[in-house]
């Protein structure tokens, strides 16, 4: 049997060296090697790398020209060096305990927002639309207590913002609509209140993308805040405003198309330098209605990005 398939084998190797031309039944070479000068052969690369009788040498291809032009098997692909994979810090600076502490303490804000708005779609869903709307307050306010204690305690991060800006989608851009949505139930038709809450949905998107990618003015905003607009909404919901449903939709829709709007609206740190008599009256409005104050304070903020838009068109 050994003598048998050692005879076989030779067999074998004189039959492929005959089919090859060119190989011993020795051969030894390797799979790839014999392929690679097998197209060579197929093609008449052989020819024309070596020089002939009566042809100028200087005319003869090079080995580095005929690979070039040579066929690639496509089993084969060409081997590619990948890249080392590297890593990028989340905080950067100063990597001490102090600072890591402030850092988490930022993102635990951020994260209390996120859940506050988790937790205002569970209270949503099952009725409970003024407690709902308390907890987008406070979603509200540890939006803006983030960014506040990370620029105080010097820790502000491009992952604390994109963080930031995904914690706003969720809480604003999601939660919002669905409270929204849950209050309008029964006032109003279900396509009207799910249209003008998917807009809603829609523009805090476009918004905070918007504001991830636009350079930043000290001064205004470039369209309503997501902040702002989910703030108006909830207190919208929790004072409960005596109003027909279909003047909600259309306030809910309106806010949300002002949300990507161009219009300049002021930022709360120049609203806080204005006269302390001006903030006298709607202190004592609220003490009498605090419904219709807090109408038009929302009306007067809305109406005041298209005139500041006229007024620098004019001044321009």
């Amino acid at each position: 049997m050994r003598r048998s398939s050692t005879f076989a084998r030779q067999v074998l190797l004189v039959r492929v060296g005959r089919r090859d031309g060119d190989l011993h039944p020795t051969d030894l070479t390797p799979t790839e090697h014999r392929y690679a000068d097998r197209q060579r052969r197929r093609y008449g690369l052989d020819r024309l790398s070596r020089p002939t009788l009566g042809v100028d040498p200087t005319l003869s291809l090079d080995r580095a020209d005929v690979d070039a032009v040579m066929p690639v098997s496509p089993a084969m692909p060409p081997m590619t060096q990948t890249d080392e994979a590297y890593s990028i810090p989340l905080l950067p600076g100063e990597r001490t305990m102090a600072r890591r502490m402030k850092f988490g303490l930022v993102n635990a804000c951020t994260l209390a927002s996120l859940m506050l708005g988790m937790l205002a779609i569970f209270l949503a869903m099952q009725g409970e639309v003024r407690m709902a709307a308390l907890c987008l307050i406070a979603c509200v306010g540890f939006d803006g207590l983030d960014g506040a204690l990370a620029r105080r305690l010097g820790v502000a991060s491009p992952f604390g913002a994109q963080m930031d800006s995904l914690a706003d989608m969720c809480s604003f851009g999601l939660a919002a609509p669905v409270v929204v949505y849950a209050s309008l139930a029964g006032s109003v038709s279900t396509a009207a209140a799910a249209v003008a809450c998917a807009l809603v949905a829609a523009c805090a998107a476009i918004r905070l993308a918007r504001f991830n990618v636009s350079p930043k003015d000290g001064r205004f905003f470039c369209g309503v805040p997501t902040t702002m607009a989910a703030a108006v909404l909830a207190v919208t919901v929790a004072i409960g405003l005596p109003v027909p449903g279909a003047v909600l939709v259309a306030g809910v829709a309106l806010l949300a198309f002002a949300m990507v709007s161009s219009f300049p609206y002021a930022k709360l740190a120049r609203l806080v330098k204005l006269p302390p008599w001006l903030w006298l009256a709607p202190v004592i409005g609220a003490l009498v209605d605090i419904r219709l104050t807090f109408a038009l304070i929302v009306v007067g903020y809305l109406v005041s990005g298209p005139v500041l838009w006229l007024r620098q068109r004019r001044t321009a």
